[in-house]
């Protein structure tokens, strides 16, 4: 067994290290967005490192994609943040504009179809490999959850409160898909991910209040 297959046995499972520790890193940043801590970027560069690792070990097509998209990302938020707090300002949150959330589902839309397409034609999703109805049906998922994750991500480093609402809306469908591929830590973390990922926008949401003003202070 190879460093990237080590882990241990629970129950008869066996849990990847890369697996654990990359989740651990995942969790560390929704609980540091929550805070708007520029430590946010890093920390979710580390664990898309891992959690790749693990995905494509466990064949898990899409969610390998999605870490390094997240690395990529990451980077954009670093950055952008770094920008948004320069001169000691503390990050600025607001929700999305009515066409920002129109172009964000549409994005969600568009790129699942797309993805989805790409995915089952080369064959990169595990889902492919099923016979069909179901083999559609999980391609979907993967590119769903790939576009989705992308999407949240982005809005994340525009520092806009919507974010959040879109990851509850790729936890969803995140939580099923992970435990059918044997991720069985991704599974619960995305599950943890739900709870937290609601705490997190409704504070985002009520500091974005208080900043506006006392009239949308007192609407919280």
């Amino acid at each position: 067994m190879n460093w990237a297959e080590a882990g241990f046995e629970v129950f008869g499972t066996h849990v990847l290290w890369t697996d654990l520790v990359g989740n651990v890193a995942a969790l560390s940043t929704v609980l540091l967005a929550m805070r708007r801590s520029m430590w946010t970027w890093p920390v979710q560069f580390t664990g898309s490192v891992l959690l790749l690792v693990a995905s494509v070990n466990a064949g898990f097509a899409g969610n390998a994609l999605k870490q390094v998209l997240f690395g990529a990302l990451a980077v954009y938020g670093w950055w952008a943040w770094r920008r948004g707090t320069q001169g000691g300002r503390q990050l600025a949150v607001r929700p999305a504009t009515a066409r920002e959330r129109g172009t964000l589902a549409g994005v969600m839309l568009a790129g699942t179809v797309v993805v989805g397409l790409l995915f089952f034609v080369t064959g990169l999703s595990w889902g492919a490999a099923k016979p069909l109805p179901e083999g559609a049906f999980l391609v979907a998922a993967d590119a769903y959850i790939f576009v989705g994750s992308a999407v949240a991500t982005w809005a994340q480093g525009r520092a806009l409160v919507d974010f959040w609402i879109v990851w509850v809306a790729v936890d969803l469908v995140g939580v099923p898909l992970a435990f059918s591929t044997g991720l069985y830590v991704t599974g619960a973390v995305y599950g943890v991910f739900f709870v937290l990922v609601m705490i997190g926008f409704v504070k985002w949401l009520r500091e974005y209040r208080l900043a506006a003003g006392p009239e949308l202070a007192v609407a919280s």
